[in-house]
């Protein structure tokens, strides 16, 4: 049970492997982390961040979260974001959800499971905004999909507003705020359209990408 073997071996076999091809990997990457991207996704086991990307440790910064929330109350999340920003300085903020999502799917269906119960109301708030569209929605299945894209798209409006990266468009610092979907079915990354540069284009660009996905 306390067994960790397989871990280790995997580890070491991990590690031989990038030093083949480039001896000096991990020397160069003990001395600085520079990311050009800060990932907020979802905590499922199943969405791994760095590897459906195709990225190397050290090039993207990472927070995870169960149903990829930004809260403004969410110091945990602030911090990685003020870090990633201010300090690695990113270039890009990426939200990322997956469609099926388990968190979504709970605060959806209203399920008691405990503590978390709480975390999901932030979920159950996007639900209430476009309870219109989303009660049009028959299948069951459909309307989960649905509400993982409108929950994405609630979250980069959430992280367009932190005074984090209000202050850094501000300063006339280079930031994009991208909304991605995962597939589990496919292992295929979707944008969901929803890129913002800049707080001029934030809700034109919000409204738009609600647009889209309610059509779609």
């Amino acid at each position: 049970m306390n067994d960790l073997k397989n871990l280790l071996e995997n580890n070491r076999a991990w590690a031989e492997a990038i030093k083949t091809n480039n001896p000096e990997f991990f020397q160069t990457l003990a001395r600085q982390q520079s990311p050009t991207y800060l990932w907020i996704g979802c905590s499922d086991s199943r969405v791994p961040a760095t590897q459906l990307v195709g990225l190397l440790p050290g090039e993207m910064f990472v927070h995870r979260n169960v149903a990829n929330v930004v809260a403004h109350t969410d110091f945990n999340c602030l911090s990685v974001m003020q870090f990633a920003v201010d300090v690695l300085k990113v270039s890009h903020i990426i939200v990322c959800g997956h469609y099926g999502c388990g968190g979504v799917q709970a605060a959806m269906q209203n399920l008691k499971l405990g503590l978390i119960d709480n975390w999901l109301r932030h979920v159950q708030d996007v639900m209430r905004s476009h309870e219109t569209s989303l009660s049009q929605i028959k299948g069951e299945a459909e309307r989960l999909n649905k509400l993982c894209e409108l929950n994405v798209i609630e979250q980069v409006l959430n992280v367009s507003r932190t005074t984090i990266v209000q202050s850094a468009w501000n300063r006339g610092q280079e930031l994009a705020v991208h909304g991605c979907i995962y597939s589990l079915e496919d292992g295929l990354l979707r944008a969901l359209g929803l890129s913002i540069t800049g707080p001029d284009e934030l809700l034109e660009t919000y409204e738009e990408a609600v647009k889209v996905s309610v059509r779609g």
